[in-house]
């Protein structure tokens, strides 16, 4: 470098100036430092960029990579785990709840009570068949969470009559399992999988086939309708065939409830998602220290319970039909088949001459408050040009109607109480 193209600092400095300094004289930062071994060293203002930005930013790719790779894999977990909760198991114990009011009301309704005697059969045997719907539930429930016995509290009762394979492997040492010591106990509660019990160990343990107790149900189930096909109390096809309908979307129920118990995500695919959490949970403080110091430490705290709390998570949700606090309430559910059952066999089928003539019944309600009949006894014509009335007043409905249509209704349930006292 020639003396011309040094920079205009150094020109500028006085010899008087420089003598007069008793310190080291300040060398500019754009100034070439002279090393023997190495020769002239550029100036810090003239390195690229690069050279500063390249270690932190291969740092900073790792990272981005590895959150990338973990954000994919929870994706995919949670996505699956969610469709396995919400989509299937809860859609499932929706439709046994929805398939078992359905079969109740035919066999409740539609099925037939032959006279004398035999309608006393004919009634314990729909009672029998009720409890037998119910029965299935609770099964179902136990299958889904490994409970082969059958002394349960909730379905020894509905299930003792039958002839099962799990009524003859009845072991009450199976009721009862062995106490859990306290260290096991503290690490199924922090969710150390090593330390989980196997699920399945009360059904290996059996020393007696199990059978299928939710489908030997349903076989006693089919063998009531066929038996109600041939006394002749059901007599329709088209209640024959719904009957057998229902039949099968239990049975298809039952199905998918242990297609998802029973395909769970792969164990190679859950160590993996384990293994990358905690691998991004250890190598955060070092990629937070450059630039948060002391913050570093609750950052990496906070970042490890979110990160960890997902992964948590989505082991539990794994299987919902389990006992724990995020796990369906399948126990409540059965209750809720249970009283609803309760409900459809606490009356008679319902007397089509006897509900409908009764006065109570305003046929065109709100345009009327005559009951049936006094609309018995007008003409067709009358009928139905009080329809045609009704779809106009129903534009120019008054608001205030409710009130007066809430006393009506008070009144008329009062004045049924009163005729049937009498």
């Amino acid at each position: 470098m020639s003396d011309d193209e040094a920079p205009a600092s150094v020109h500028s400095a006085s010899p008087a100036a420089v003598a007069n300094n008793s310190g080291p004289i300040p060398v500019p930062a754009d100034v070439y430092h002279h090393d023997e071994k190495k020769g002239p060293t550029p100036p810090l203002s003239s390195l690229p960029e690069r050279d500063f930005i390249e270690p932190l930013s291969r740092r900073a790719s790792f990272m981005g990579h590895l959150a990338d790779s973990r954000e994919s894999q929870f994706h995919v977990r949670d996505r699956s785990e969610l469709e396995r909760y919400f989509v299937y198991g809860r859609k499932y114990w929706a439709s046994l709840v929805q398939t078992s009011r359905n079969l109740a009301r035919i066999i409740w309704v539609h099925f037939g009570e032959r006279e004398g005697e035999e309608g006393k059969v004919d009634l314990l045997r729909k009672l029998t068949a009720m409890n037998l719907i119910l029965a299935f539930a609770v099964a179902l429930k136990h299958k889904l969470r490994f409970e082969p016995d059958v002394a349960y509290e909730d379905l020894a009762g509905l299930i003792a009559h039958l002839d099962t394979f799990a009524l003859d492997a009845h072991d009450h040492g199976s009721m009862y399992p062995q106490s859990k010591t306290p260290w096991k106990s503290v690490g199924e509660y922090l969710g150390i999988s090593f330390a989980k019990s196997n699920p399945r160990k009360l059904v290996k343990r059996s020393k007696k086939p199990l059978g299928h107790l939710p489908l030997e149900i349903l076989h006693h189930l089919s063998a009531y309708v066929d038996s109600c096909v041939k006394n002749g109390t059901l007599s329709l096809a088209q209640y024959q065939a719904q009957s057998m309908n229902m039949m099968t979307s239990l049975t298809e129920i039952l199905t998918g409830t242990e297609r998802v118990l029973d395909t769970p995500l792969p164990a190679a695919y859950s160590i993996a998602i384990s293994q990358i959490s905690w691998i991004y949970v250890t190598v955060l403080p070092f990629q937070l220290y450059g630039f948060l110091n002391w913050i570093t430490i609750p950052a990496s705290m906070v970042a490890a319970y979110i990160i960890l709390g997902l992964l948590a998570i989505g082991s539990e949700i794994e299987n919902p039909f389990g006992q724990d606090v995020n796990d369906l309430q399948l126990t409540t559910y059965c209750r809720q088949i249970a009283q609803e059952l309760d409900i459809i066999t606490a009356t008679p089928p319902p007397n089509v001459d006897d509900f409908m003539a009764r006065p109570e019944n305003l046929v065109l309600f709100p345009l009327s408050q005559d009951g049936y009949p006094a609309w018995k006894n007008r003409s067709k014509e009358d009928i139905r040009a009080a329809l045609q009335a009704k779809v106009a007043a129903s534009s120019s409905r008054n608001p205030a109607l409710g009130e007066s249509n809430t006393s009506t209704r008070t009144m008329s349930f009062s004045t049924r109480k009163t005729m049937e006292s009498v």
